[in-house]
């Protein structure tokens, strides 16, 4: 990259920690900060999400540690992976913590910056673009459209635990929320699914699954709220997946400009041709 994008951007100093999100998966979508500490830190700590496409950007000579955590595999203690952040940069290495999407959403970037905080070590937040928006634009799907909603809700399908969060109002979210994205539900999409039928929402509701978002490996299956359990078993899909319900579901025939660098040839939108209507 030229080096004059970096020009007037800050370095990474000696024992300090950067936590950058790596977004969702096109190294493309990068940004210049995490771009350039990539190409300057001394020790990249990078969780599962991060496409080894980014990785690829580090410094000749930079460490590489692995410190991912995955849903039911084993998986390193989140304290100890906050507590090496903290051991290499007391060492006086240049860290880069690189998580997949942004560190503060879902991704337990405020807790690895509270150990920071707790042991003194200055660091950088470096805000990626997270799967949730850049995850669902790759399948062509908007998580707002002003046709279809002005709210959006995004959640988590499990807690610390692994179990679906009680503190979730599934009643409110699901009679106030037009459109909801959903973080690691995949596992837990039958209860989900149950719970927002519970508290209202029809079962044909348009629901997604995208898988492997952003990266050549990315599916997305379209299915419905009532059909989403036994539809996802059948396709044999796995996680990382982000789920979302509502509408905008329906515009991805529309919008799924990757399907048509393809060939895919994309329809224009019902509700988009009653608007030229409306207006002649």
């Amino acid at each position: 990259m030229n080096d004059t994008a970096f020009s007037n951007l800050p370095a990474i100093e000696p024992g300090s920690v950067w936590l950058v999100g790596a977004g969702p998966g096109d190294p493309g979508l990068l940004t210049l900060l995490a771009a350039k500490g990539l190409s300057e830190a001394d020790v990249i700590v990078h969780d599962a999400l991060v496409n080894e496409d980014c990785l690829k950007l580090a410094r000749p000579g930079a460490a590489v540690e692995y410190a991912g955590k995955r849903g039911g595999k084993p998986s390193a203690k989140q304290r100890d992976i906050s507590l090496r952040l903290v051991e290499l940069a007391r060492s006086g290495k240049r860290v880069l913590r690189l998580k997949g999407g942004d560190p503060f959403v879902f991704g337990r970037g405020g807790e690895e910056a509270l150990t920071l905080v707790e042991h003194n070590i200055p660091f950088r937040i470096v805000p990626g673009i997270t799967a949730g928006i850049g995850g669902l634009a790759y399948a062509g799907i908007p998580v707002t459209h002003r046709d279809v909603n002005h709210a959006v809700t995004f959640l988590t399908g499990h807690d610390s635990s692994g179990v679906v969060p009680d503190a979730i109002n599934w009643e409110a979210i699901g009679k106030g929320s037009p459109v909801i994205v959903m973080y690691m539900a995949m596992k837990h999409i039958a209860q989900i699914s149950a719970n927002l039928i519970a508290a209202g929402r029809s079962p044909d509701e348009p629901l997604a699954f995208v898988c492997n978002a952003a990266t050549s490996a990315q599916q997305v299956l379209e299915t419905t709220l009532g059909e989403a359990e036994a539809a996802v078993a059948a396709s044999g899909l796995e996680p990382p997946a982000i789920v979302v319900v509502g509408e905008v579901v329906k515009l991805r025939p529309s919008l799924d400009w990757l399907g048509a660098l393809q060939g895919r040839k994309l329809q224009p939108a019902p509700h988009a041709a009653d608007g030229r209507k409306a207006s002649a």
